[in-house]
């Protein structure tokens, strides 16, 4: 199982924004006045999105690619600074206890992220709600990694199949997440997609985007497992001819 968090488990925005205004200005010298879009995608992207989008001549700072590691390590510094506010602030998407407890019973099940933000933001986001105890981080994938997501699902695959030494069919694997963008990802890295109507996109657009099911929260975390359990669980194949 990998669980996308914000906006899927928790939702922090309004933290996470002033994070990120704090660590563009200290890295770039520059105010953040517009934040591009953040639903679906890492970090990174949204970083350099960032410096187009408010005026940054790279020419002046340097190239935006030498920016990226120190932007990544501001910015776990300003979030974590702010550590305190995030339960404050923010608050765990309703069912999303519920919804991991329920799917957490399911034989044989290993939850784990995969996420846009990177390790330390992830582990301080699901700490501050009480909710990391539910994931092996160590086969997570995070928007630090030079991956893009879609590429990442087959990362985090062979991570999970390398350390818990199992082979992994086609249908053994299902993303959680709230974006059509994650859908995407989730058809391009060749697992399940249940998508959850928590964030920016509708229950239509996660539909048109391929979704396998679609919810409209987590709140009915029975039906979250059962949906869980039947896209996991193994398709028949074309019954033998005469």
């Amino acid at each position: 199982m990998l669980w996308n968090i914000d906006l899927t488990l928790v939702d922090v925005t309004r933290v996470t924004r002033e994070a990120y205004a704090e660590a563009f200005r200290t890295v770039t010298g520059r105010p953040l006045v517009r934040l591009p879009q953040m639903a679906g995608r890492s970090e990174s992207e949204i970083f350099f999105d960032a410096l187009a989008l408010n005026g940054v001549d790279v020419s002046a700072v340097g190239p935006s690619e030498q920016l990226l590691v120190p932007f990544g390590g501001e910015l776990a510094t300003a979030l974590a600074a702010r550590r305190d506010l995030l339960p404050r602030n923010g608050h765990a998407m309703p069912g999303a206890r519920a919804a991991l407890t329920a799917v957490g019973k399911l034989d044989g099940v290993i939850q784990t992220v995969l996420t846009g933000t990177s390790k330390p933001n992830a582990l301080l986001k699901l700490r501050s709600f009480g909710l990391e105890s539910f994931f092996d981080f160590t086969v997570g994938g995070y928007g630090s990694e030079p991956y893009p997501k879609g590429a990442l699902v087959r990362v985090v695959r062979l991570r999970v199949a390398e350390k818990y030494h199992v082979t992994l069919g086609e249908h053994a694997c299902v993303y959680v997440a709230d974006s059509a963008r994650d859908v995407e990802a989730a058809r391009m890295g060749g697992v399940a997609s249940a998508a959850v109507a928590s964030g920016r996109s509708t229950a239509a657009e996660l539909r048109a985007a391929g979704a396998d099911t679609v919810f409209a929260d987590l709140t009915d975390a029975a039906e979250v497992a059962v949906e869980v359990d039947r896209l996991t669980r193994p398709r028949p194949g074309p019954r033998p001819g005469p």
